[in-house]
């Protein structure tokens, strides 16, 4: 079974945490995984540095150019990750852009993340139409899940053909905006997240944007089975460095 769909098994709120490979530093990489597993983090989001990411805030747009100024590649995080497994056992995931992708061929994408032992990708500008006529059999090849994306916006038909082809968890963003952290939700998107557990959807829900404390982490696992953490973390990686992860996980989970 794939270690996404095993963790999603346990009986407990599930906190992952997104980084952007090669920050603040190119070799960092490695060192930002192993110790986010020894703080008690539950899934890992590696993200793949892109030089247009749509759908990234401010922070994540900045960690994003400066990975790419470190040297950061597609071949170079594969090299960086290619012994991670010998460390590490909680589910791990890829988050990028389907340009990279794309150019390093997505088959051959695909069949390194098997090598290297990931465990699904979150592709935010891969159509889910497109990805179900032409590239679905890629990732059932490979073992891979791929994690597809709601706002609240989404049409009720959308969720649920989304649902439909998804075997692991829906990632479900917070708001219509792009990413970055708050200090709360209010009525509107407790709502939505009441809406879409209502749903009683086939595939566990985990949300992500606007989640940077243990207040928004109490909030939104009111309703779902987990929450994604990327702006605030990496804001806390900028100011603390590498070594004091663990002080970051443990206010999120207190």
């Amino acid at each position: 079974m794939n270690r996404i769909n095993q963790k999603l098994k346990e009986d407990k709120k599930l906190l992952s945490i997104y980084f952007t490979a090669g920050y603040p530093n190119l070799e960092d990489t490695s060192k930002i995984i192993q110790n986010l597993e020894k703080s008690g983090v539950d899934m890992i989001e590696i993200g793949l540095p892109f030089s247009d990411p749509l759908a990234d805030g401010p922070t994540i747009q900045t960690s994003s150019t400066q990975a790419l100024k470190n040297g950061m590649t597609t071949k170079l995080l594969f090299e960086q990750l290619k012994d991670i497994r010998q460390t590490i056992n909680i589910p791990l995931i890829i988050m990028g852009y389907f340009n990279p992708i794309l150019q390093y061929g997505v088959e051959a994408f695909c069949e390194k993340c098997r090598e290297v032992g990931i465990d699904g990708l979150i592709i935010p500008d891969l159509p889910v139409d497109v990805y179900n006529d032409n590239y679905k059999t890629f990732f059932e090849k490979y073992g891979l899940i791929n994690v597809f994306l709601i706002t609240p916006q989404t049409p009720v038909e959308r969720i649920n053909f989304i649902d439909s082809i998804s075997n692991g968890f829906i990632y479900m963003v917070s708001s219509a905006s792009v990413t970055g952290s708050q200090s709360g939700f209010g009525d509107q998107q407790t709502n939505y997240f009441k809406r879409i557990a209502d749903m009683k959807l086939n595939n566990a829900q985990i949300v992500g944007f606007g989640i940077s404390n243990n207040k928004t982490f109490t909030q939104a696992t009111q309703y779902a089975k987990g929450v994604i953490i990327g702006s605030a973390f990496i804001n806390h990686l900028t100011t603390n460095g590498v070594n004091a992860i663990n002080n970051f996980i443990s206010t999120i989970k207190q």
